[in-house]
């Protein structure tokens, strides 16, 4: 692997990390602000924002999409591979990130 690739795999991971961790307790602020249990509301705001997290660490949709395409139709199976891998790792991210807002909220996201 070269890399350039394994940076954007790193930067990935944190990025999804970073999109539930953020979203979520800034989220709770609102919650807070509004009378709301905020930490009830961290664990329901960190849940719909996973696959918000995944699509925002591997750039959004359609270049993965053209990835896709260029693996499938011009026969290039490694740039699927790496699309397969970026994905996996920002998944990684997420659940990194629901793991330490469990322990912090002291609940279950599932």
């Amino acid at each position: 692997m070269e890399e350039r690739f394994i940076s954007s795999m790193i930067q990935c991971y944190f990025i999804a990390l970073g999109v539930v961790m953020g979203g979520s307790i800034i989220g709770s602020i609102g919650a807070f602000a509004t009378g709301e249990p905020p930490l009830t509301l961290m664990g329901r705001i960190a849940k719909g924002l996973r696959i918000w997290a995944v699509v925002a660490a591997i750039g959004g949709t359609f270049d993965a999409i053209s990835n896709f395409e260029k693996g499938i139709f011009e026969g290039s199976t490694i740039d699927i591979f790496k699309q397969i891998l970026l994905i996996i790792t920002a998944m990684g991210g997420v659940q990194t990130a629901l793991l330490i807002l469990e322990w912090l909220i002291q609940e279950d996201i599932k």
